[in-house]
């Protein structure tokens, strides 16, 4: 695989479970580094992780890693993959030490070179003088550090988080993200979920939205959140503006009579003349304005469901 293939790619993924669908006809392209997955609970986050690593069959549809389908290999991926669920999986009468020595065991690595990772990792994560301790006895904020350490022993090459700032306090939450962001020094790849948007914007160089199982928005986080939105009302009318913007595969969200934009590219004001021009629509008002992720989702919620 060359660096510009994704490392990431679905087409048409879809899951359901009895008439619930989690996912629906998702087509993703994933780059490297570290991406941020967001979206209100229930908007499939979990269900898409599971489904690259193997631990559940999709519906419809494909998913690959590294260029290789999941359905193909999904044991030799999980060898290269690193995961940290979400949800209490650590046994609170083992120490941090050998819990850690035991996953790198499950990942090949020999017993005695496995102690040494696991110490090695443990310290990585801040938990050097606290290895001997039973899990048990650790704090929350301690926990989701060993269950990092856990899903990265084995040196993958790409780790994927369910909400790894759960449950922790703000001083938690900030060393979480630190780590995070210090994976791409160590060459290691990022898909971690969160419904925190500023965790989001602080640490990720390319956000995916989900929004009720759809894919909402995929691009680069400096886009999502450049000050290249811009809102403008028209006078009647202002469905043709808004469809010929879709056409055009801008993100549009309308708020009272006002249409919100974003993803219009490198020259923005000229796209939006040739829409407005082509819809036969006129300019009431217009304006631009910094986005965040909040604003980036809830317009692009408010697309999907027109």
């Amino acid at each position: 695989m060359s660096g510009s293939d994704p490392i990431i790619r679905s087409k048409s993924l879809s899951k359901s479970y009895g008439k619930v669908r989690a996912l629906r006809e998702v087509d993703l392209d994933i780059p490297s580094g570290v991406t941020g997955l967001i979206g209100a609970n229930g908007a499939g986050k979990t269900t898409l992780l599971r489904i690259l690593l193997g631990l559940i069959r999709p519906t419809a549809g494909q998913a690959e890693v590294f260029g290789i389908p999941v359905s193909e290999n999904p044991a030799g991926l999980r060898a290269r993959i690193g995961y940290m669920p979400e949800n209490k999986c650590l046994p609170p009468d083992q120490t941090a030490a050998d819990f850690v020595t035991y996953a790198a065991e499950l990942a090949g690595i020999p017993s005695v070179d496995a102690r040494r990772r696991a110490s090695e990792t443990l310290f990585l994560v801040g938990l050097e003088e606290e290895r001997f301790r039973f899990l048990g006895d650790y704090s929350t904020g301690m926990q989701q550090r060993v269950k990092l350490a856990q899903s990265i022993v084995h040196d993958p090459e790409l780790v994927l988080l369910d909400e790894p700032a759960s449950g922790l306090d703000p001083s938690g939450r900030e060393g979480m993200l630190r780590l995070i962001s210090r994976f791409r020094d160590y060459g290691i790849n990022v898909l971690f979920s969160s419904h925190i948007l500023d965790d989001i914007e602080r640490t990720c160089d390319w956000v995916v939205m989900l929004n009720e199982g759809r894919l909402v928005h995929s691009e680069p986080l400096s886009n999502a959140v450049a000050g290249n939105r811009i809102y403008v009302e028209v006078f009647g009318d202002p469905q043709p503006l808004i469809h010929e913007l879709s056409d055009r595969g801008v993100t549009t969200g309308l708020d009272g009579s006002v249409i919100n934009l974003s993803g219009l590219g490198d020259d923005p004001f000229r796209l939006l003349q040739d829409a407005l021009v082509r819809s036969g629509s006129s300019v009431r008002k217009m304006g631009t304005g910094l986005s965040r992720l909040e604003d980036v989702l809830e317009s692009a919620a408010r697309s999907d469901r027109g």
